[in-house]
């Protein structure tokens, strides 16, 4: 199988985080089964991202994603990826991703992520 178009890392050990990724999963697959993209957990590959300068930590406090050339994604950015790729959700990818939109969503989803990364550590989910 060749390497997948989308290959997003996430913290299973966060419930809402789960819930998200796993909502998607649904969602995209036939995409996950067809090897375009992928779902990892970064609680199973800590040092996965590790090449990238990006610890465990960061990745438990935002989402990441590596695309097929080696690009890294970043919190709002890998959002708006899996909207384009989900079926009936580009349109939310239009909404969020445009250029005059892109900077209120990437701020808007950092203080969010902000606040769950704070809430998870404080139950202890690690």
């Amino acid at each position: 199988m060749s390497k997948p178009l989308l290959t997003v890392w996430y913290n299973s050990r966060c419930p809402v985080c789960d819930a998200g990724i796993s909502r998607q999963k649904r969602r995209l697959v036939e995409a996950v089964k067809a090897g375009r993209i992928a779902f990892r957990d970064v609680n199973a590959e800590p040092a996965a991202l590790a090449g990238y300068g990006v610890s465990l930590e960061d990745i438990r406090r935002r989402l990441h994603a590596t695309e097929a050339d080696g690009k890294l994604l970043v919190g709002a950015d890998v959002a708006i990826a899996v909207w384009l790729r989900t079926p009936g959700e580009g349109w939310l990818a239009t909404l969020f991703g445009n250029p005059a939109a892109l900077p209120l969503t990437r701020y808007a989803y950092d203080r969010f992520a902000d606040l769950l990364y704070a809430w998870n550590r404080r139950k202890g989910r690690w």
